[in-house]
């Protein structure tokens, strides 16, 4: 194992737990990953790795120890509901070493025999439902695993399951887990349906359940065609020994579950399941990722119990990525909005994961030296999760001698200016931010996008307005006249003032959104969300040093460094000033400003536990009145806010640098100005 500093170990451990936070979000709440789930889980594998090296680093908040949520806002139509029982993850293995050190552990626990159950893993979105007196009463989405969105309203348009059971020995109340998911056929026709629309269609079946669970309409949840397969009974004193049972008991009642699931009477037997599914599963009519192995007897899993994140007694054994061989055609090198240089790879169509895949990015200099390609190269191709193409390596053998090594260009393909490195991104940019074409065109995708300023223009009509010279800087969009547009192709007067009345709407977008939508590098929607909370307004976020950024949660030193430097750009001050004069909202809305106080300022607040509100509304309550919020105790630590299941390190480490440790009460006392 190589060795590490304790300064290099925290920077990694603090990238990764926002890579993570990030993926989660993407994963879990938007149903819009970035990257595969072995991507994903060999990130969270180094977290937990680091973390075991380095315990002084540990954190609650950390995602190896939080399950990743789907929880909507409220707002959005969806009550927030609590599980009886915590609705957890799954470890997962990737090899039979891992499996095997799985069953060890198990076996020394039982010290007798036992059996495994064995069940396809299910690429979809996780369900609980509840049932009383043989009727169906609640639909529960995992949320974050302790509580989730309650979403009955769109269950029971899903003709697999059922709303009344029949059958002998049902019990009063129980509930039963499983994976709402998308079948193939339903996947392919919505997302032609959306493709038609003018539509982005969806990633993959997974997303596509994911997202239309969680719509407000129920008749088009129905017209998805979601599909439903349980796997896990829970309830208090029910009547059996075996998982196995359980679930024959449930397919009795009416549920719909597995048919391919078995019992294995040892670790052999497991592995040979295994082996059968890794091929048999691309014949099945939906999406599956891998193999959940459970010890069958409850007494069992009661005696092995959990870790604070996923059940002892279940891992998942999940499938590699899809692999394909093809040919490097070309590479081109794409400039981002940012001005980074991404080198993409032009292969020979090859089928995989269910489509053809024609380009794969390669991401950076270092990953091409690292792969050592060459354009004619037959090269390895992933899609794991049928998403993002990645190659992953080239075949040597069948390389041939005359092939060339690609030159990376100097500079920019765009503009011709000299390129720079940034060390710490492993990434090549063109410096030339004010004057390179296809990076004012990004900043000006970015700024219209959904996400953004939602103002109907996208990149055809970017590119068309930038070459016709009506826009080169951000508020030159709010000087657009009809008259500029009329007559230039493909406009006619109702598409002109539809743009233009989007454009004026824009300007009640809130601070947040308007945050985001000035493409700070590093600062995503989620990160704009936490830094117009934290500071309330553009100035005071201009005029934040370094470290006033990196005490705000969420907030590291790279980012701190990118705003840090955004700001002093006397370009950017001055696009930020042309942009408020048009009316651009730049401080919380009226009705937050209408909250604020004064109470807490200069106060750096962490917390810890659970509280009356969401940890978030406490975070946005603490900046509210003027506080700032803190992931870790230190020094410059304030107050400890301490709730239920409060973590010990958290209050041993208050205790010995002398901070004082408050209650929600008297938090809310201080706001009130009843206690200092």
């Amino acid at each position: 194992m190589a060795k590490i500093s304790k300064s290099v170990a925290k920077e990694r451990i603090e990238q990764l737990r926002r890579e993570l936070e990030e993926h989660n979000r993407n994963y879990y709440v938007l149903s819009t990953p970035v990257i595969s789930d072995f991507e994903y889980d060999m990130l969270m594998m180094e977290l937990q790795g680091l973390e075991a090296r380095f315990p002084e680093f540990a954190s609650e908040e950390s995602p190896t120890r939080k399950v990743g949520s789907d929880l909507t806002e409220i707002s959005e139509g969806f009550a927030q509901v609590e599980h009886r029982y915590p609705m957890l993850s799954l470890s997962n293995t990737y090899n039979e070493g891992e499996l095997i050190d799985f069953h060890q552990r198990v076996e020394n626990v039982a010290q007798a025999p036992f059996s495994y159950s064995c069940e396809l893993k299910i690429d979809g979105t996780a369900i609980c439902l509840i049932y009383r007196e043989g009727k169906l009463a609640q639909a529960i989405t995992r949320g974050d695993g302790i509580k989730g969105d309650d979403v009955s309203r769109n269950i029971v348009s899903i003709e697999s399951i059922p709303h009344i059971l029949h059958g002998e020995n049902i019990p009063a109340e129980f509930e039963i887990r499983g994976e709402i998911f998308m079948p193939y056929k339903a996947f392919e026709r919505l997302n032609v349906e959306r493709m038609e629309a003018g539509e982005a269609p969806f990633a993959n079946p997974r997303n596509a359940a994911s997202g239309s669970l969680k719509l407000l309409d129920p008749s088009k949840v129905k017209e998805r065609g979601l599909d439903c397969i349980l796997y896990h009974l829970l309830g208090e004193n029910l009547p059996f020994s075996t998982h196995s049972e359980a679930i024959e008991a449930a397919a009795s009642w009416g549920l719909h579950v597995s048919e391919h699931s078995i019992v294995a009477r040892n670790i052999e037997e497991v592995t040979g399941y295994i082996e059968e599914w890794e091929e048999r599963r691309k014949r099945l009519p939906y999406a599956t990722d891998g193999i959940v192995i459970k010890v069958d007897r409850l007494d069992l899993q009661r005696q092995l119990g959990f870790t604070a994140k996923s059940p002892r007694w279940a891992t998942a054994f999940k499938f590699k990525p899809e692999e394909a061989l093809t040919k490097v055609l070309s590479i081109d090198y794409q400039v981002g909005r940012t001005g980074a240089i991404t080198p993409v790879a032009n292969l020979e169509p090859v089928p995989l994961s269910g489509t053809t895949v024609k380009r794969a990015s390669l991401h950076n200099f270092d990953q091409m030296e690292l792969l050592d390609i060459r354009v004619g190269d037959l090269v390895y191709v992933e899609k794991g999760g049928e998403i993002i193409p990645k190659i992953t390596g080239v075949e040597f053998s069948k390389r041939h001698a005359d092939v060339e090594k690609p030159v990376f260009p100097t500079v920019c393909p765009d503009c011709g200016t000299p390129l720079e490195r940034d060390p710490e991104q492993a990434r090549h940019y063109c410096p030339n931010s004010e004057g390179c074409p296809t990076q004012i065109k990004g900043r000006f995708t970015h700024f219209v996008s959904r996400k953004a300023m939602d103002i109907l223009a996208g990149e055809a009509t970017i590119s068309l307005f930038y070459d016709k010279g009506l826009i080169r800087t951000l508020p030159d969009l709010y000087r657009l006249k009809a008259e500029d547009i009329l007559g230039l192709e493909g406009w006619q007067q109702k598409s002109v003032d539809n743009l233009l009345s989007s454009i004026e709407r824009s300007k009640q977008v809130p601070f947040d959104r308007v945050l985001y939508a000035l493409g700070i590098r590093h600062i995503g929607e989620a990160t704009a969300r936490v830094a117009a909370n934290a500071f309330g307004n553009i100035d005071a976020l201009a005029s934040a040093t370094r470290e006033d950024l990196i005490q705000v949660d969420d907030f590291g030193e790279i980012m701190a460094e990118s705003v840090v430097s955004y700001f002093a750009n006397e370009s950017n001050r001055r696009t930020i000033e042309e942009l408020r004069s048009f009316g651009l909202q730049f401080a919380l809305s009226g009705e937050k400003k209408s909250e604020i106080s004064d109470r807490l300022a200069g106060a750096t607040i962490v917390i810890s536990g659970n509280f009356s509100i969401s940890r978030e509304e406490m975070k946005s309550l603490i900046a509210a009145h003027g506080g700032k919020n803190t992931g870790s105790v230190s020094g410059k630590t304030t107050y400890l806010l301490a709730g239920d299941k409060s973590g010990p390190e958290k209050l041993k480490k208050a205790g010995k640098l002398g901070i004082r440790v408050i209650t929600e009460d008297e938090l809310l006392k201080m706001i009130e100005g009843e206690l200092t």
